[in-house]
């Protein structure tokens, strides 16, 4: 399962990559993330504890995951590795690159699936890849794109 999301950005890729790493603080401006905690820290980045709400109408459905973060400024870059959580093994990608007046921001997972023998692949394809992961991706960049944009 492979997932891209996208936006683009009026402003510095300084403080776009600034807001998208600092992960402590989505909850503040992100309503979806229910919280953000980092459990260990390292240099650059740490094990990190997320949890969002994916919303069907009234309806919220809790998620729940752990990652092992890496933040790459030099690069812009931020890498996830799930650790914990029904999207284990899961890798995420967020990618910073400068454009004429604007920070174009990507987001891109991939996973093999679950371990559920038979529907696991599916399952991953078919729900928690598009219905999931590209909902809350794509209100988390709507959330950085509005943050850096209004500073």
């Amino acid at each position: 399962m492979r997932t891209v999301d996208q936006i683009a950005a009026r402003g510095s890729i300084a403080r776009a990559f600034e807001i998208a790493s600092d992960v402590e603080r989505w909850p503040e401006f992100l309503p979806h993330y229910r919280w953000v905690r980092m459990l260990e820290r390292h240099n650059q980045g740490g094990l990190v504890e997320m949890a969002a709400w994916r919303t069907f109408g009234a309806f919220k459905y809790p998620t729940w995951w752990v990652s092992e973060m890496t933040v790459v400024p030099a690069e812009h870059r931020v890498e996830y590795k799930h650790v914990k959580g029904i999207t284990k093994g899961m890798e995420v990608h967020w990618r910073l690159t400068e454009a004429a007046e604007t920070v174009d921001i990507m987001i891109v997972h991939e996973w093999i699936g679950p371990r559920w023998p038979l529907i696991g692949k599916l399952a991953a394809e078919l729900v928690i890849g598009p219905v999931f992961i590209h909902a809350i991706a794509g209100r988390t960049l709507a959330g950085v794109k509005h943050k850096t944009e209004h500073v």
